[in-house]
């Protein structure tokens, strides 16, 4: 099998951290970039420390990582919530946001698509929200996870004749540091939350990462500019977070 190399934002921990280790067993080489080090350790698993809301640090580490390796698969997963009604949210929520969830991906898909272009294949995903379809008190969060749908759509038109897809993965409430952040943990809120989806449950990490693992493979080349709600059935209707 041709060597392939996927960056993963936000490998460190939850559902990024799930992926990579799923890709290592798969012998993908991994590069996890995020503000931490993976606590996983694996011979093929390496790390680049960066600040994603800082578009100078997500610059320095594109290069490094252009310089070193050929990605064939980059997967943006690092995400915030931040979340605020309409009478507290700033101007900045959404700039920072933009940023982390738009720009950061902009620079390193910039960085690696000579390499894709060049072997004719690349995978790149994103990991947007059901938030998409508006939630309360996500006004910057639903916003940016909108606009990760359509960035995706535009760039698999553009990309489909070099052989490299675009697909987004849109979670419904996860079970990770980042739904803690927002409800309590096992608390009366969660459990409230869980018997209003409709399969009854919240979701778990490796729900999202075997829709992550689907579009990741080289064999699935006829699906692009996709999103896939792994959602429970919370996409269907008006979901309360």
């Amino acid at each position: 099998m041709t060597e392939l190399t996927a960056v993963i934002t936000g490998g460190n921990k939850g559902i990024g951290a799930d992926l990579a280790a799923r890709l290592l067993e798969r012998d993908y080489k991994v590069i996890s970039v995020s503000r931490h080090a993976p606590e996983l350790s694996h011979p093929n698993l390496s790390s680049v420390e960066a600040d994603l809301l800082d578009p100078g640090a997500v610059t320095d580490a594109a290069a490094e990582i252009a310089g070193k390796h050929d990605v064939t698969h980059l997967i943006h997963n690092a995400g915030l919530i931040w979340p605020n009604l309409i009478e507290q949210a700033q101007p900045s929520d959404i700039t920072g946001l933009a940023q982390l969830h738009l720009g950061s991906a902009l620079i390193l898909l910039q960085a690696f698509l000579p390499a894709m272009k060049a072997r004719g294949m690349g995978r790149v995903m994103f990991n947007a929200s059901r938030a998409a379809l508006g939630a309360p008190t996500r006004t910057a969060y639903s916003a940016s996870k909108a606009g990760m749908i359509g960035m995706a759509r535009t760039w698999a038109l553009e990309l489909a004749p070099h052989g490299i897809t675009v697909n987004v993965v849109a979670p419904g409430p996860i079970l990770t540091d980042n739904f803690w952040g927002v409800i309590k943990k096992d608390s009366p809120e969660q459990e409230a939350l869980a018997n209003r989806i409709p399969v009854g449950r919240l979701g778990r990490v490796e729900d999202v990462t075997n829709a992550f693992l689907f579009f990741c493979d080289p064999a699935n080349s006829f699906v692009t500019g996709q999103t896939l709600y792994v959602c429970g059935g919370a996409s269907v209707g008006t979901l309360q977070i």
